[in-house]
């Protein structure tokens, strides 16, 4: 069943959307890279513990690490090669951590691994999300959190309503949309997988206006006998956060400080799910998945199935980029992270690389005192006051942004940031504001 809901959330933006370019691109199989280069710390959570020598010959899709704890997952070999070595390796955030140097053999045929197949029928709650742990499955939509964890209901909560997040607001990105047009069989298959393990009794396929042609599609391999349905909402920034896409489809306020289960229901990425419904029918673990690589410096645009660890380098270089490159981001331009080292690698939570050149960037390098305009007030979904936030993070008073200004529910999205007439990088200020709030908390725990 499609259904048009014109329930949104309070607030929001309308930046340019950018997804002409590749929305009707699809999906391409990426090269593998003469060396992959894989981190072991790929998603929220205690990285996973190596069990691999240097020196030693690997199948695809056999496991090079496995999880060191519950909120933990494998890492799984995306080539059959040789393991050249295990040292550091540089990370997005700048930080050196522990990964393996993988050398793919060139004649190899990449066959994957099969594994231990999770069978639906059979298969009770616990051991799916198991599966779902050993597939090494983490959110695809950018968050990287762990989704055997996500799923776990915790005791005394319940879970009546499963939302597939097929929103993807950030502009630029088409990876969800192409996945929606592409794997519907491996969603569905996902989807039976999760309300299982959930026990959800109905699920909602929540996908923007502007992907409506997904939304048809994917409405017309339902029967009408399945308790599922399709939901299209109108266009708007951020709607693909959780707390956002839950109002506008249930009509219903996630508390703050708290989850998606408080009101019932539990959402995952439409990428996550498709992965699910492809990986567990052959107990598989993921080592690839597909990102849009765009934006005005890159020259072969496009939506590629990349393997997991392939630097990033090798990816601009395949794709061709502009002389006048400016920029490079991991993920979109309002929640992506500009790139600092070429020599990083695509990790299981890319879904994106947006390349601008230097026409492009036209971001004032001048940051102006606050006019008190209340534009950033009335762009934040969540209702917070992002002015008073920035001027409590400029002199440290980082407990009374938690504490009574709400600091934490900030999810990072961007919009205050967007709209700042005195460009303000607010969103920034917040984000290193939760970092030390967080850190003292663990020492005052």
């Amino acid at each position: 069943m499609l259904t048009i809901n014109r329930h949104t959330f309070k607030h929001g933006i309308h930046p340019p959307e950018n997804k002409d370019e590749t929305n009707g691109l699809p999906i391409r199989q990426f090269s593998f890279a003469p060396l992959i280069i894989l981190p072991v710390a790929q998603h929220i959570g205690k990285p996973s513990k190596i069990i691999i020598r240097e020196g030693q010959e690997v199948v695809r899709g056999q496991k090079l690490a496995e999880s060191d704890g519950f909120l933990s997952v494998p890492l799984h070999s995306p080539a059959s090669g040789i393991i050249r070595k295990i040292a550091n390796v540089p990370t997005l955030s700048g930080k050196m951590t522990t990964g393996i140097y993988l050398e793919p053999f060139p004649s190899s045929t990449q066959e994957i691994l099969e594994g231990n197949p999770i069978d639906l029928e059979t298969a009770t709650p616990e051991e799916i999300l198991l599966g779902i742990q050993e597939a090494g499955i983490v959110g695809l939509g950018g968050a990287a959190f762990p989704t055997h964890a996500k799923l776990k209901i915790p005791e005394g909560k319940h879970c009546d309503t499963l939302i597939i997040n097929g929103i993807e607001c950030e502009p630029y990105l088409t990876t969800d949309h192409r996945v929606m047009l592409e794997q519907p069989d491996d969603i569905f298959m996902g989807i039976k997988y999760l309300m299982k393990a959930t026990g959800a009794k109905h699920t909602i396929i929540g996908i923007e206006a502007n992907k409506q042609d997904a939304a048809e599609f994917l409405a017309s391999k339902l029967t009408g006998k399945e308790p599922i349905s399709v939901q299209v909402v109108p266009v708007k920034y951020p709607q693909g956060a959780e707390k956002m896409l839950i109002t506008a489809l249930m009509g219903k306020e996630v508390p703050s400080g708290g989850l998606p289960i408080d009101v019932h229901a539990v959402v995952v990425n439409v990428a996550t799910t498709a992965e699910i419904g492809r990986l567990l029918p052959h107990g598989r673990g993921i080592q690839e998945r597909v990102i849009t690589i765009t934006g005005p410096g890159v020259k072969k645009k496009g939506n590629y199935l990349i393997p997991i660890g392939t630097p990033l380098r090798y990816v601009l270089e395949q794709v061709g980029v502009d002389e006048s490159i400016s920029e490079v981001y991991m993920g979109g331009p309002m929640m992506g992270v500009a790139v600092g080292n070429l020599d990083i690698s695509i990790v299981k939570g890319t879904s994106g690389i947006v390349v601008f050149n230097q026409k492009q960037v036209h971001r004032s390098a001048q940051v102006y005192p606050c006019i008190k305009c209340g534009a950033c007030v009335d762009a934040c979904p969540l209702s917070l006051n992002p002015s008073k936030l920035g001027i409590l993070a400029k002199f440290e008073s980082y407990d009374k942004m938690a504490e009574e200004y709400h600091l934490m529910d900030c999810f990072e999205c961007g919009s205050c940031s967007f709209v700042c007439p005195s460009h303000i990088p607010l969103v920034q200020y917040f984000r290193l504001s939760k970092s030390i709030v967080r850190k003292r908390k663990s020492k005052n725990v």
